[in-house]
């Protein structure tokens, strides 16, 4: 009896080490495989792209072939014209950003802290954040004709809903028990926002500082590109109005790469702040 139940207990064991084993080879192989696809993924689609115009699919005057495309966004790396453009649409991102940010963070927290402005301030919420930004462009030329300002009023415009929609979720989501409990050992105010609040709200704002961060930059291109103010998508429009097609379809390409760029950095920042975190601590053991 004590042999089959030695034989039984091994059994078990070796079944359970199976099971350990091969649970943990596809998170090893997912490790690898994930840029690997990813990469592949990128050199399928330019593949596709090269041929469409060389089948006659579309034609190249069009849509340039994907190589052309390449060589033309290399000559502009070499350029200063290229990155100061760059440089105008990155400063006019994050100034937006940034002003964005801090506006939201601190009318959320001061609205989600008061049932009074809760309550008075929900209707107007609710009937401006729905405004679409490119719909602010003709008052923002108004204002301040082409220069940067009317790209960084229709960052901050954009932005600044994502992020204070966030912070008010947050708010309410703090535990009810926990701000008795700072009220009755005599917080102060902000000792509460400090201590209880902002702990709860911070997940809640680096999401609502990650989707911002997106937002800003396709409205600071498409500012550029409507308005004519200074950045990639003035060089944009300037390329397509002159006929130079492969340069506009590599200026293209630059805009997504700086998207990439940015959502890789607030995944970054997202993950260091939040570091403490069960859902980052689980995300980075995982």
């Amino acid at each position: 009896m004590s042999t089959q139940t030695t034989a039984a207990r091994r059994s078990v064991r070796a079944s359970r080490s199976a099971s350990v084993r091969s649970k943990g080879r596809p998170g090893r192989r997912a490790g690898w495989t994930t840029p690997v696809l990813g990469f592949v993924g990128i050199l399928a689609f330019l593949g596709v792209w090269e041929l469409a115009p060389a089948l006659g699919i579309v034609q190249a005057q069009y849509l340039p072939p994907a190589s052309e495309v390449l060589a033309s966004l290399a000559q502009d790396l070499g350029l200063a014209l290229f990155w100061k453009a760059v440089g105008d649409t990155m400063s006019a991102w994050a100034l937006g950003l940034a002003i964005a940010v801090v506006l939201a963070t601190a009318l959320g927290l001061l609205i989600g802290m008061s049932t009074f402005l809760r309550r008075a301030t929900n209707s107007t919420i609710e009937f401006l954040r729905p405004i679409p930004s490119v719909g602010l462009i003709p008052l923002a030329v108004l204002l301040f004709g082409i220069k940067m300002e009317s790209t960084l009023m229709l960052v901050v415009y954009a932005s600044f809903w994502q992020v204070l929609i966030q912070v008010l979720y947050g708010v309410a989501d703090v535990d009810a028990v926990a701000m008795n409990t700072a009220k009755s050992y005599g917080f102060s105010w902000w000792q509460r926002v400090r201590d209880v609040v902002f702990p709860t709200v911070l997940p809640y704002l680096m999401t609502g500082v990650r989707l911002a961060a997106s937002v800003a930059l396709i409205l600071a291109i498409t500012a550029e590109l409507v308005i004519g103010s200074p950045g990639l998508g003035r060089e944009i429009a300037l390329a397509q109005s002159g006929g130079a097609i492969s340069g506009m379809y590599a200026l293209i390409l630059a805009t997504g790469l700086l998207g990439v760029v940015v959502n890789l950095a607030a995944r970054w920042v997202e993950r260091r702040v939040l570091s403490w975190h069960p859902s980052i601590r689980g995300e980075v053991a995982a």
